[in-house]
């Protein structure tokens, strides 16, 4: 026997077997969270990691999260705050990065160096003066205060994205579009957005990602919203489990859970040969 051939047959069981332990140790979690929304309070204490029979499932925990810890609401502001985030960081994105990456102008690669300084400075350090332009600007507890700063702190990565996608594109594609009658903007929403889908799929399902589960933006800005008319998922969510503590309504706060992660899992699970298809295509392009 081939000793080469023997250590290579052990070198790829035990990465499977690594594989397998890690996928475990993330996917076991989330079936337990998944089972436990469905079982009593007591059940959960008395009976942890044994799933629910199936004569005594607890729906009813998602009915008390839905309507009585207002997660209805909540998830109507995150849907408003999410899309409109999302569509206004891939719209001003895509045309600030083709701007940037169309036209050459002394002032270009400063403007751009700047929007990537982005990308490198922690957003947590700009709360503070966010916080005091939100109040002036009277935009504290209000989804359109929300939307502007998860748009402004999207825009970065998107510019960064869309620009490699818009450099690499052949001239010769806008010559053709100009000699057709097009005008910049035509040739542009014509010709060279389309072509550059993977890059706005790729930049609109992280984005949706980060924006839907955020929690330290909605915490700062709309937290005073004492109505919760401006609320998000998340902060509906630390809210449940700090009540969860003290009145031990843990199956609710388990289907609260459901509700926040169960979008991210449908939007990646429908749309996930889109989102690596466009990160090897930047890849490829980069």
């Amino acid at each position: 026997m081939d000793p080469h051939n023997t250590r290579r047959k052990f070198s790829r069981r035990v990465a499977l077997a690594a594989l397998l332990g890690y996928a475990a140790w993330l996917v076991f979690p989330m079936v337990w969270v998944v089972y436990s929304s469905l079982k009593a309070d007591d059940a959960i204490f008395r009976d942890t990691f044994s799933p629910p029979s199936l004569g005594d499932l607890h729906t009813e925990n998602y009915t008390r999260a839905w309507s009585g810890a207002h997660f209805g609401e909540y998830f109507l502001n995150s849907v408003l705050v999410t899309g409109a985030s999302v569509a206004l960081i891939v719209a001003l994105g895509s045309l600030a990065a083709y701007a940037l990456a169309r036209f050459t102008h002394p002032l270009g690669r400063l403007a751009f160096a700047l929007i990537i300084a982005g990308l490198t400075i922690p957003s947590q350090l700009a709360v503070i003066p966010l916080f005091f332009e939100m109040r002036a600007m009277g935009l504290l507890n209000s989804r359109v205060g929300l939307i502007l700063a998860y748009t402004a702190n999207g825009l970065p990565f998107a510019v960064f994205v869309l620009a490699g996608f818009f450099r690499l594109l052949p001239r010769s594609l806008y010559e053709a579009a100009v000699v057709d009658g097009c005008g910049e903007f035509a040739a542009f929403w014509r010709v060279l957005l389309p072509l550059a889908r993977p890059g706005l799929v790729t930049v609109a399902i992280f984005q949706f990602i980060g924006v839907w589960k955020e929690y330290f933006y909605a915490f700062m800005l709309v937290s005073g919203d004492a109505e919760g008319s401006a609320r998000t998922l998340p902060l509906g969510l630390a809210n449940l489990s700090i009540a969860a503590e003290y009145r031990s309504e843990y199956g609710m706060l388990f289907a609260g859970i459901i509700l926040v992660t169960l979008p991210i899992l449908i939007v990646y699970a429908v749309l996930q040969r889109q989102i690596v298809r466009g990160i090897a295509a930047g890849a490829l392009k980069g």
